[in-house]
Protein backbone atom coordinates (compact mmCIF):
# COMPACT_ATOMS: atom_id res chain seq x y z
CA UNK A 1 0.00 0.00 0.00
CA UNK A 2 3.16 2.63 0.55
CA UNK A 3 3.60 5.05 3.05
CA UNK A 4 1.24 5.37 5.49
CA UNK A 5 -0.73 8.72 5.34
CA UNK A 6 0.06 10.97 8.28
CA UNK A 7 -3.00 13.10 9.17
CA UNK A 8 -3.51 14.49 12.94
CA UNK A 9 -5.07 11.11 13.81
CA UNK A 10 -2.80 8.74 12.69
CA UNK A 11 -0.03 10.58 14.29
CA UNK A 12 -1.63 10.79 17.66
CA UNK A 13 -2.67 6.90 17.51
CA UNK A 14 1.07 6.14 16.93
CA UNK A 15 2.18 8.13 19.65
CA UNK A 16 -0.12 6.68 22.36
CA UNK A 17 1.05 3.20 20.58
CA UNK A 18 -2.97 2.45 20.29
CA UNK A 19 -3.77 -0.65 17.91
CA UNK A 20 -5.18 0.25 14.82
CA UNK A 21 -5.60 -0.35 10.58
CA UNK A 22 -5.49 2.11 8.32
CA UNK A 23 -7.80 2.14 5.21
CA UNK A 24 -7.71 3.67 2.30
CA UNK A 25 -10.35 3.86 0.10
CA UNK A 26 -11.24 5.05 -4.07
CA UNK A 27 -11.77 9.13 -4.21
CA UNK A 28 -14.10 8.55 -7.51
CA UNK A 29 -17.44 9.81 -7.43
CA UNK A 30 -18.58 12.48 -5.70
CA UNK A 31 -20.08 10.71 -2.55
CA UNK A 32 -18.81 11.11 1.01
CA UNK A 33 -21.49 9.93 2.81
CA UNK A 34 -21.16 7.03 5.31
CA UNK A 35 -23.01 4.17 3.54
CA UNK A 36 -21.17 4.86 0.54
CA UNK A 37 -17.84 4.70 2.28
CA UNK A 38 -18.61 1.73 4.01
CA UNK A 39 -20.04 -0.08 0.95
CA UNK A 40 -16.13 1.03 -0.67
CA UNK A 41 -14.14 -0.47 2.03
CA UNK A 42 -16.47 -3.61 2.29
CA UNK A 43 -17.71 -3.30 5.96
CA UNK A 44 -20.70 -3.26 7.51
CA UNK A 45 -22.56 -0.15 7.90
CA UNK A 46 -23.49 -1.08 11.33
CA UNK A 47 -19.15 -0.86 12.20
CA UNK A 48 -18.59 1.92 10.33
CA UNK A 49 -19.56 5.82 12.08
CA UNK A 50 -19.82 8.93 11.53
CA UNK A 51 -18.37 12.36 13.20
CA UNK A 52 -20.90 14.72 14.22
CA UNK A 53 -20.35 18.02 16.12
CA UNK A 54 -22.99 19.96 17.81
CA UNK A 55 -22.37 23.12 19.23
CA UNK A 56 -25.47 24.57 22.34
CA UNK A 57 -23.59 28.21 21.72
CA UNK A 58 -20.49 29.63 21.78
CA UNK A 59 -17.27 27.46 22.74
CA UNK A 60 -19.75 24.94 23.99
CA UNK A 61 -18.75 22.00 21.64
CA UNK A 62 -19.74 18.53 21.71
CA UNK A 63 -18.78 15.37 19.22
CA UNK A 64 -20.97 12.79 18.79
CA UNK A 65 -20.11 9.79 16.95
CA UNK A 66 -22.97 6.98 15.49
CA UNK A 67 -23.18 5.11 13.13
CA UNK A 68 -23.46 6.15 9.22
CA UNK A 69 -27.15 4.44 8.62
CA UNK A 70 -28.69 6.66 11.52
CA UNK A 71 -29.21 10.03 12.39
CA UNK A 72 -28.28 12.38 15.07
CA UNK A 73 -30.72 12.92 17.59
CA UNK A 74 -30.62 16.04 19.13
CA UNK A 75 -32.75 16.04 21.76
CA UNK A 76 -30.89 13.02 22.84
CA UNK A 77 -27.55 15.13 22.77
CA UNK A 78 -28.87 18.13 24.71
CA UNK A 79 -30.13 15.54 27.81
CA UNK A 80 -27.06 13.93 27.78
CA UNK A 81 -24.53 17.03 27.87
CA UNK A 82 -27.40 19.06 29.76
CA UNK A 83 -28.35 21.67 27.82
CA UNK A 84 -31.75 22.51 26.62
CA UNK A 85 -30.71 22.45 22.44
CA UNK A 86 -28.08 21.53 20.68
CA UNK A 87 -27.89 21.90 16.63
CA UNK A 88 -25.32 20.56 14.33
CA UNK A 89 -22.05 22.77 13.66
CA UNK A 90 -22.42 25.00 10.69
CA UNK A 91 -20.16 23.56 7.47
CA UNK A 92 -18.19 26.59 7.77
CA UNK A 93 -17.43 26.61 11.39
CA UNK A 94 -16.01 22.78 10.74
CA UNK A 95 -12.73 23.69 9.92
CA UNK A 96 -12.06 26.33 12.05
CA UNK A 97 -13.20 24.46 14.76
CA UNK A 98 -11.71 21.14 14.52
CA UNK A 99 -8.91 21.00 11.92
CA UNK A 100 -11.00 18.56 9.66
CA UNK A 101 -13.19 18.77 6.62
CA UNK A 102 -17.08 17.34 6.22
CA UNK A 103 -16.15 13.64 5.38
CA UNK A 104 -12.81 13.86 6.65
CA UNK A 105 -13.60 14.67 10.45
CA UNK A 106 -11.97 12.09 12.99
CA UNK A 107 -12.66 12.51 16.45
CA UNK A 108 -9.07 11.57 17.11
CA UNK A 109 -6.58 14.56 16.69
CA UNK A 110 -9.18 17.31 16.98
CA UNK A 111 -7.80 20.87 17.72
CA UNK A 112 -9.63 20.63 21.19
CA UNK A 113 -10.62 17.52 22.68
CA UNK A 114 -14.60 18.59 22.67
CA UNK A 115 -16.66 16.45 25.10
CA UNK A 116 -17.48 12.88 23.08
CA UNK A 117 -20.18 10.58 23.42
CA UNK A 118 -20.21 7.58 21.42
CA UNK A 119 -23.73 5.89 19.94
CA UNK A 120 -23.92 2.81 22.08
CA UNK A 121 -24.65 0.83 19.42
CA UNK A 122 -20.61 0.30 19.98
CA UNK A 123 -20.50 -1.10 22.91
CA UNK A 124 -21.06 -4.76 21.72
CA UNK A 125 -18.81 -4.32 18.79
CA UNK A 126 -15.14 -5.79 18.34
CA UNK A 127 -13.83 -2.99 16.18
CA UNK A 128 -15.39 0.50 15.17
CA UNK A 129 -14.32 2.44 11.98
CA UNK A 130 -14.26 6.10 11.95
CA UNK A 131 -12.81 8.74 9.78
CA UNK A 132 -9.18 9.15 9.86
CA UNK A 133 -8.32 12.18 9.09
CA UNK A 134 -9.46 13.08 5.67
CA UNK A 135 -11.24 12.38 2.86
CA UNK A 136 -10.13 8.55 1.33
CA UNK A 137 -9.11 7.00 4.79
CA UNK A 138 -10.77 5.63 7.67
CA UNK A 139 -9.14 4.39 10.50
CA UNK A 140 -10.41 0.65 12.47
CA UNK A 141 -9.73 0.71 15.62
CA UNK A 142 -11.39 -1.29 19.33
CA UNK A 143 -14.64 0.76 20.68
CA UNK A 144 -12.61 0.45 24.40
CA UNK A 145 -9.40 2.54 22.40
CA UNK A 146 -11.68 4.99 20.64
CA UNK A 147 -13.35 5.59 24.26
CA UNK A 148 -9.43 6.19 25.80
CA UNK A 149 -8.65 8.36 23.21
CA UNK A 150 -11.69 10.59 23.28
CA UNK A 151 -12.27 10.64 27.01
CA UNK A 152 -15.98 9.82 25.29
CA UNK A 153 -18.60 8.27 27.08
CA UNK A 154 -21.13 5.77 25.42
CA UNK A 155 -24.85 6.41 25.43
CA UNK A 156 -28.02 6.09 22.97
CA UNK A 157 -27.61 9.18 20.67
CA UNK A 158 -28.91 8.22 17.39
CA UNK A 159 -32.11 6.84 15.72
CA UNK A 160 -33.69 5.58 12.30
CA UNK A 161 -33.10 8.20 9.38
CA UNK A 162 -36.52 9.35 8.37
CA UNK A 163 -36.00 9.31 4.27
Amino acid sequence: MGKKQKTNAVRILEQQKISFDLIEYDLSGDQVDGVTVANKIGYPVFVVYKTLLVTAGTNKYFVCIIPVDKELDLKSVAKVVGEKKVELLSLKDLLPTTGYIRGGCSPIGMKKLFPTIIDESAQNLDYIIVSGGKIGLQVKLAVPNLLKMTKGKLTSISKKKSD
